[in-house]
């Protein structure tokens, strides 16, 4: 932005200057000191195209010093004066506000000494209006770098801040995901443990009343073998929405309530709109609210029924309703109910939880929009 106003103030002086040079305007203007004049102009114009690179910056400045005393040198009609509220401008971003304002100074004070060697300046209010005009150009132009300077560090911070979030957002994923896999393996071996014990336990029974009680056996080994079902279908369900395959939140859903559904505790799942475009870290996180919603209404509810509902209006909307028991959600112990918060936390989503003794419970989730 600063290198395209520099340009445009050049082509603007240059411009000036041959308009009148082409018009005989300024008839004591020497050849040598217009080519001066256009030649340092055009120089400064292919500094600003190298400026663009953003190297050598102090060495540019320089040389636009430089070449502003040769076009202020065969500038005759004085054009090119306004030019020289360049400088401080440039060196404020080069070499800091010190200089910035130490240059603006010392221009400042060449103009006041040459105004003043003119015999009767005061009583030439061109010389003294020329001389407060340089003095408030020169005063903006600091203070217009100042705001300037202070836009890019805010823009500079402001991408820093962007940068440590998003490092902080992929701890927290990462955080989340290992106390993901550390609430799974408690499951897995909380369930798998005990169904294997329940397995070890009838199969001893099964063995010790092989040969006294045919029918104690028998019944024995299908315990054994309903206990073996129910432990691979938590594990199913808790390691299959891990895999690196495509994920469906539907599908998993349908999954799990398959997995769920017998005659002594049906599951029904509802359907309403698309889930494509939405983000699959929100889709896991409302899988695994269903998943805890199930278990708790299976394990701890007595339920019996659960409806299952999902819906994709807008933001994605997971409701489980069971006919259990119910409890007191205010003095509710243990972390599932926490974990259900804290997931749906770190994505945006929400999580709300309706029970009362006696009147089961309601668990709706939602989080996110379709991208």
């Amino acid at each position: 932005m600063t290198r395209w106003m520099a340009s445009a103030l050049y082509l603007a002086v240059l411009a000036t200057g041959a308009a009148y040079a082409a018009a005989g305007l300024a008839p004591g203007w020497s050849v040598s000191e217009l080519a001066a004049f256009v030649g340092g102009l055009l120089a400064l114009l292919a500094v600003e195209q190298v400026a663009r690179r953003g190297r050598w910056a102090v060495g540019l400045l320089i040389a636009r010093m430089a070449l502003l005393e040769v076009v202020a040198a065969g500038d005759g009609p004085g054009f090119a004066r306004v030019l020289y509220v360049l400088v401080p401008f440039f060196a404020y971003f080069t070499l800091g506000r010190r200089w910035s304002i130490g240059l603006a100074a010392g221009y400042l004070l060449v103009a006041v000494v040459r105004t003043v060697a003119v015999p009767d300046w005061f009583r030439n209010p061109e010389l003294v209006s020329d001389l407060l005009m340089f003095l408030i150009g020169t005063v903006l132009s600091v203070a217009a770098a100042a705001v300037a300077d202070q836009q890019r560090r805010s823009r500079m911070r402001a991408e820093e801040l962007v940068a440590e979030l998003s490092a902080a957002q992929r701890r927290v994923a990462e955080l989340s995901a290992a106390a993901e896999r550390n609430r799974l393996a408690r499951d897995i071996h909380d369930s798998v443990g005990h169904h294997l014990t329940a397995i070890s336990v009838q199969l001893q029974k099964a063995q010790a009343f092989r040969v006294r009680d045919d029918e104690v056996a028998d019944r024995a080994v299908r315990d054994a073998q309903s206990a073996a079902s129910r432990a691979l279908r938590e594990v199913r369900e808790s390691v299959g929405a891990l895999r690196a395959e495509p994920f469906s939140l539907a599908a998993a859903l349908a999954t799990l309530a398959h997995g769920l559904d017998d005659p002594d505790f049906r599951v029904s799942l509802e359907l309403t709109g698309s889930e494509a475009g939405h983000p699959r870290a929100g889709l896991e996180a409302l899988y695994r609210v269903a998943q805890e919603a199930l278990t708790n209404a299976r394990r701890h509810a007595g339920a019996d029924l659960v409806r299952v509902a999902l819906s994709f209006a807008g933001a994605a909307t997971l409701e489980v309703a069971d006919n259990g028991r119910g409890f007191a959600v205010e003095s509710a112990t243990g972390s599932g109910l926490p974990g259900m918060r804290d997931r749906l936390a770190a994505l945006g989503g929400t999580v709300r939880i309706e029970s009362a003794p006696g009147h089961g419970t309601r668990v709706t989730a939602s989080v996110g929009s379709a991208g």
